[in-house]
């Protein structure tokens, strides 16, 4: 089978990791750093070209797509798809689940456990906006934050509106601002599940060292293996089904009233799980390749 990882390059762990484990089962696997990409358009006939070569004869990719490139590296995967090409994960999806506020409105409708949420461009119904997510501390974040960035801890009122007011002034790009309630029993802490064609791979507890309220490894986070509870595992499923993602890291929280999603990512770091649980994901990753890069790439049923 000929597999192509679109990644920005070979040094990424979650990369290396996939190529061996496709190398090992006998495919030929070529990295392509889908930046330097670029798609020529023509009637049936949708090519890709990387260093001066179409890149043709392609039976799966495995999209590795940078946040920041989320736009230019989409487009690069829906021009693969044009061709009948089989995607681990769908270029509307990936689209989808780095917009936080449409996630969180698609996991709503599906009945996925979400924190209380709010948006608004409205900073003078401050008071309204804290009461319906439970008055301070919030959470306000980004829409299309990454990596734990773009988000704030506001301890008070005043605190809230101050950070708000900031984040409308230097948002120029019209990004989505989130308000979110704090869940203060699980206050440093989520899981992150990896989920690979509607089975749980693996999962860990991820724990900030300081007091920051962030728990995410590129904030400085340690992580631990976990076993999760079977409603844990029905809620990471259920919101993988609900972004229409087979192949995706599911981070949740624990709280009183069960387990709460705060996003999926449709394209999971593979370093951080795979060390602290033992589980070669990766492999499981090319199990679901080869059992899928044959079919038709399945029509999106999110519809959103």
């Amino acid at each position: 089978m000929n597999i192509v990882i679109l990644s920005n390059g070979t040094a990424n762990y979650s990369t290396k990791r996939l190529k061996e484990e496709a190398l090992a089962r006998g495919h030929n696997v070529r990295v392509v750093k889908y930046k330097n990409c670029y798609a020529a358009m023509e009637q049936s006939n949708p090519a890709v070209s990387y260093k001066g070569e179409d890149l043709r004869n392609v039976d799966a990719i495995i999209p590795r797509i940078a946040s920041s490139m989320t736009r230019y590296g989409t487009a690069i995967v829906r021009q693969f798809e044009m061709q009948g090409v089989y995607s681990t994960a769908n270029s509307i999806a990936i689209v989808r689940s780095r917009d936080k506020l449409r996630s969180l409105q698609l996991l709503a409708k599906a009945g996925v456990g979400i924190p209380k949420t709010v948006f608004s461009r409205n900073t003078a119904d401050i008071d309204d906006l804290l009461e319906q997510v439970g008055g301070t501390p919030v959470i306000i974040k980004l829409a299309r934050g990454t990596h734990g960035n773009g988000v704030v801890l506001a301890e008070t009122k005043k605190a809230a509106k101050s950070v708000l007011q900031a984040f409308y002034l230097h948002n120029e790009d019209g990004t989505n601002i989130l308000l979110q309630e704090f869940v203060e029993e699980s206050a440093g802490e989520d899981i992150r599940v990896l989920v690979v064609g509607g089975r749980v791979i693996a999962s860990m507890k991820r724990q900030s060292l300081d007091d920051d309220f962030r728990s995410n490894l590129h904030q400085g986070g340690e992580g631990t293996a976990i076993k999760l509870t079977e409603e844990e595992k029905k809620t990471a499923l259920k919101a993988a089904k609900a972004m229409g993602l087979p192949i995706c890291g599911v981070d949740l929280m624990r709280s009183s009233r069960g387990p709460l999603v705060l996003e999926v990512n449709s394209s999971p770091g593979l370093g951080g799980i795979e060390k602290v649980t033992g589980r070669n994901v990766a492999a499981k990753v090319i199990d679901y390749v080869e059992i899928n890069a044959k079919r038709r790439n399945k029509k999106d049923k999110v519809g959103a």
